[in-house]
């Protein structure tokens, strides 16, 4: 199965306003990025341009999005088109780019983990590597590959949780289910992969230097919530960065 984002686009849209995706997630991927003035980036499975936009006015000079989903890139337009950054959007599948060796960063939140098999990573990952030019960077974010974050542990006091059926192993789907304020819920499917497989699949496209970054709490998230509140969180990380030069 592969979830379909259309119908879910603006419910997706509102779970990144859930506290963790600020002062963790978005946190640690900003603290990864290098100064971005006069470089091209390119965000695949880029949703409703959340991303892209923080790319942008960080100083991307050239930001394209591209994400399969035809609802997202809907979002992500109406979006540029009330608050202009010279962004383009495209529908596109992230394991079939063509843009050529055009692209100073590529980055991803997401993408690697709808990979099934190694067969279907490698394929995604040698797709990214041809949009990067040589010596550029692949910074990303993915759910967890370590097996134990899915023993029967709760998130959901950060608003969603992580189901695998046992045993877990290589192409186990992973069903996260998402609890909005408001009382919706939503669920996504991903899949296992384990480090081994996921770093093979990189090198096998030409990446090296392949580093798997600790995630970060941001000051205003310590302050605003307390150590004991993300404990759970940083001591067993439900998602993953890597980052990793071509």
């Amino acid at each position: 199965m592969t979830t379909n984002y259309d119908p879910i686009a603006e419910q997706y849209q509102r779970s990144k306003l859930q506290p963790w995706r600020a002062h963790i997630e978005t946190y640690t991927l900003l603290g990864l990025l290098e100064d971005l003035h006069g470089k091209s980036v390119l965000d695949v499975a880029c949703g409703e341009g959340f991303y892209t936009r923080l790319l942008r006015r960080r100083g991307a000079e050239r930001a394209v999005g591209v994400d399969l989903s035809p609802g997202m890139i809907a979002l992500a337009r109406s979006q540029e088109a009330v608050d202009p950054l010279g962004i383009d959007y495209a529908v596109g599948d992230g394991k079939n780019l063509s843009f050529g060796e055009s692209f100073d960063l590529v980055f991803a939140a997401y993408f690697l983990n709808y990979a099934h098999d190694d067969q279907e990573l490698q394929t995604m990952c040698a797709s990214l590597a041809r949009c990067l030019k040589p010596g550029g960077r692949f910074v990303t974010v993915n759910c967890s590959a370590q097996a134990d974050v899915y023993s029967g542990r709760s998130f959901s006091q950060y608003g969603f949780n992580a189901s695998v059926p046992p045993p877990l192993r290589n192409g186990s789907p992973i069903t996260w289910s998402f609890f909005l304020e408001n009382g919706e819920t939503f669920s996504i499917e991903n899949y296992f992969l384990d480090p081994a497989t996921q770093e093979a699949a990189l090198r096998a496209a030409g990446f090296k230097e392949i580093v798997w970054p600790a995630p970060r709490l941001s000051p205003e998230g310590l302050a605003g919530f307390g150590p004991s509140f993300w404990a759970d969180f940083l001591d067993h990380p439900p998602i993953a960065f890597l980052e990793c030069h071509k």
